[in-house]
């Protein structure tokens, strides 16, 4: 049955409108992966030695095990927010006499070849290799830790699984455990009780005591166990049809009419970005990167390579910009073929989306003004900054917009969710940032620092003035596309 499941899932990859585009992101990922894969296997090789001249006088085993519970809680939060949960079209199963707990035990399983369950293998094997040459001791003896610490970074995999069913889609959820962990990581810095010290020495006794290696089988299977139960409790074609009802304030957004016949478009973006969490989120990331200067402005590092500050001015003025930009109109993919078969013109639909990346840029560049703290060349900057977002970077995602054919699902969880994401989102930040930073650093090179400033300023200015002539062949170009837009929104992604 699990070879069905796996001949099931590659059929419905290649049979996928977007399979061209998926086996080159696919080509790019496994390119990042051997990357990863690399470095860790290096520094698994290395790790015997580095914990050797942290603490000379202490065994290296003893030194790796005071920061295994580190890695694992570090191990946690990226796996919160970096890795996919395994997921399986149900509905059609469900009709089919196939066991269910067969269904559930294939999804569960299958997380166990995730990319993120490899990585600690080519930490644990190299050191737990090098420990037992250079100490001398039985491969046999060194076993069970390797096995035990192996076994604890999968409890991680099916931890991640419970945290993002239950808290992902509400965060506040989390704060008990938030509260909790910062409690301990206070008794640990402040050396009231060192659990990573505690935690070091139970690993330890693996070595005298295999037979404890069966507690890290305990807590996997005990984790399993959880999953499987409550997977096993939604997996009725009921709670795959069941909507769940909700109050919601209505908002009619009457100020917007102003804006002559872009207002309809605008009312609903607003709408889509005040009702739905995926949308939402983009604003409150918007605010929050407000501060990414801080990282950049004060530090002496940077002053020497002003480069630096081009991109910060780009990302903080254009944040928003850029997030809801790029997947223009795939936020719009629930109700695309219905808009199209109206009789709407294209270009006011695209200049309403274009307008609302226009007024977050100005409302953030105001928002940014107080980095005139670090002096008036930042401030400048990064007005020009905006301007060129405006005249420039706007067309730019308008434009590729109309490559996007991945349909998005406003109602699934935010964090880290790749859902709508195909080549055209990763070819289009390249001229997004790196332009902008190359044009500013000849002017610079050649010119001077406010030469750079004002070639921005002017370019942005010369695409505003250009702004109508723009979309009208930003619309054409939508036009022309428009069915395989349509085509790619029928798509169901899995």
């Amino acid at each position: 049955m699990f070879l069905r499941f796996i001949s099931l899932e590659f059929k419905s990859f290649i049979r996928s409108a977007s399979v061209g585009k998926s086996i080159a992101l696919k080509i790019l990922l496994g390119f990042l992966a051997v990357c990863f894969l690399t470095a860790f296997l290096f520094l698994g090789v290395a790790l015997y030695p580095i914990s050797k001249e942290l603490n000379p006088n202490q065994d290296p085993l003893t030194t790796v095990n005071n920061f295994v519970l580190l890695w694992l809680v570090i191990e946690l939060f990226y796996r919160f927010f970096l890795q996919s949960l395994p997921v399986l079209n149900i509905k059609p199963l469900l009709v089919v006499p196939i066991p269910r707990s067969k269904v559930i035990h294939f999804v569960l399983l299958k997380s166990l070849l995730s990319f993120y369950n490899i990585l600690p293998l080519l930490l644990i094997v190299p050191f737990g290799i090098f420990y037992a040459v250079k100490e001398k001791i039985s491969v046999w003896n060194i076993i069970p830790w390797m096995v035990s610490v192996y076994v604890l970074t999968l409890c991680v995999n099916y931890t991640n699984f419970i945290l993002k069913k239950r808290f992902a889609d509400n965060l506040k959820r989390l704060l008990p455990f938030l509260a909790l962990g910062l409690l301990l990581f206070g008794l640990e810095y402040f050396e009231v009780f060192r659990i990573t010290v505690a935690f070091g020495k139970l690993l330890g006794l693996l070595i005298d005591y295999p037979i404890l290696m069966g507690l890290p089988f305990l807590i996997l299977f005990a984790l399993y166990y959880w999953n499987f139960s409550n997977l096993r409790a939604k997996f009725y074609l009921d709670e795959s049809i069941q909507t769940k009802s909700k109050e919601v304030s209505t908002v009619d957004y009457n100020w917007v009419r102003r804006f002559g016949k872009m207002a309809p478009f605008l009312q609903l973006d607003l709408k889509l970005i005040w009702r739905n969490k995926r949308p939402k989120t983009t604003v409150w990331m918007s605010l929050f990167f407000l501060l990414y200067g801080l990282i950049f402005y004060p530090n002496p590092t940077y002053q020497s390579m002003p480069a630096f500050f081009v991109f910060v001015g780009i990302f903080v003025t254009g944040i928003f910009m850029v997030n809801f930009g790029q997947f223009i109109p795939s936020w719009d993919s629930a109700y695309f073929s219905m808009m199209m078969s109206q009789n709407i013109p294209l270009k006011e639909y695209l200049n309403s989306k274009a307008g609302l990346m226009t007024f977050s840029v100005i409302v953030l560049a105001i928002l940014s003004v107080p980095y005139a703290f670090f002096g008036l060349n930042i401030l400048a900057l990064n007005l020009a900054c905006a301007l060129y977002n405006i005249g420039v970077n706007v067309p730019i995602l308008m434009y590729s917009g109309s490559f996007n054919k991945k349909r998005i699902d406003l109602d699934k969880s935010p964090f880290m969710n790749y859902q709508g994401t195909g080549a055209a989102q990763w070819i289009v930040g390249f001229p997004l940032l790196l332009i902008p930073i190359l044009i500013w650093y000849l002017a610079y090179y050649f010119f001077s620092y406010e030469t750079g400033v004002a070639v921005l300023a002017i370019l942005g200015l010369v695409g505003i003035l250009l702004r109508n002539y723009l979309m009208q062949k930003i619309a054409l170009q939508y036009a022309k596309r428009k069915y395989d837009i349509l085509s790619g929104y029928k798509q169901q992604e899995s």
